[in-house]
């Protein structure tokens, strides 16, 4: 009895140890840009960051939760979920898109992403956030204000930004399917790397393994 008692205890600090070392959580929270809208299975930037990591040899699962036709206030809503859901050590941020392309105000896109940034740092998860541009036909004041509420979020929460997820191609009519907007699958390892200099101090700064919470 004392024999299988011992045994059993073991047996349970074992899966313990395991459950508090398993690979850390990176969850990607974008729109279609991220979810690989009109690409095959495998294709998206966050499918080659997968590969990319595993390169690195950084014990990362990734999980994309991204949404197609997504907002800010959509994400808002499903952030606080995933979170608890996941409970990721790096949160990737990519919304914003949808609400300029609508014409949404300023001050409310703003406002739901700071408290999507709140929303992570009461759960100790390392943010990066993704900047996105938006066509010239919106006008270049509306279009300024929205590209400057990415970087002002970033100096004033104090987390990683890119700027551009589009950086150095967004011109390039090629690297775009027909509807002018979704990158195409030859367009996702310039955006991979693109983030990958931001996201990669993140992730081999921080132990990757699980705490237990």
């Amino acid at each position: 009895m004392l024999r299988t008692f011992l045994f059993l205890l073991l047996l349970g600090a074992a899966g313990l140890t395991h459950v508090a070392h398993g690979a850390a959580t990176i969850l990607v929270f974008g729109d279609s840009i991220s979810a690989g809208y009109g690409l095959a299975r495998d294709q998206s930037w966050v499918d080659l960051m997968r590969a990319r990591l595993a390169g690195e040899n950084a014990d990362y699962k990734v999980v994309n939760a991204s949404v197609s036709g997504e907002t800010t206030e959509g994400g808002r809503r499903r952030l606080p979920a995933a979170l608890d859901q996941h409970r990721p050590r790096v949160v990737i941020i990519e919304l914003g898109g949808n609400d300029g392309l609508r014409g949404a105000r300023i001050e409310t896109i703003r406002a739901n992403l700071a408290a999507m940034l709140a929303e992570c740092r009461k759960r100790n998860s390392q943010v990066l956030l993704v900047g996105m541009n938006l066509p010239p036909n919106y006008g270049s004041d509306y279009g300024e204000k929205f590209r400057l509420i990415f970087d002002m979020l970033a100096k004033t929460q104090r987390v990683p930004l890119v700027p551009f997820l589009f950086q150095g191609f967004a011109t390039d009519r090629t690297m775009f399917q027909p509807d002018g907007i979704h990158p195409v699958a030859a367009a996702q390892a310039k955006m991979l790397d693109i983030v990958w200099p931001v996201l990669r101090p993140l992730v081999m700064r921080t132990p990757p393994q699980e705490k237990s919470r």
